[in-house]
């Protein structure tokens, strides 16, 4: 059986985050846990932002998902995406 390549999804904090946005950001990853799609997720201990760990094909269909994300349809994020080849 193959396995998805995961991708870590990590979101740096701009100075002016809407709280609407964390909201519908949270409703986001809970849908893709629902759907299967997210492992973890969850803020940095500093406040500075967090990350998340999800399943896709490719970096394309990563990009795909994250695109669709409220964190990045708000602006309140700076947003790197990198295949992940954890142990």
């Amino acid at each position: 059986m193959s396995v998805r390549p995961l991708f870590l999804v990590m979101l740096m904090r701009r100075p002016v985050v809407d709280p609407a946005a964390v909201v519908a950001h949270r409703a986001f990853l809970d849908a893709l846990r629902a759907e299967g799609v997210l492992e973890r997720s969850g803020p940095f201990a500093d406040k500075s932002g967090g990350a998340y760990l999800i399943h896709a094909d490719d970096l394309a269909a990563a990009q795909a998902i994250v695109a669709r994300d409220p964190a990045s349809t708000s602006g309140g994020w700076d947003i790197t995406i990198h295949e992940w080849q954890a142990l």
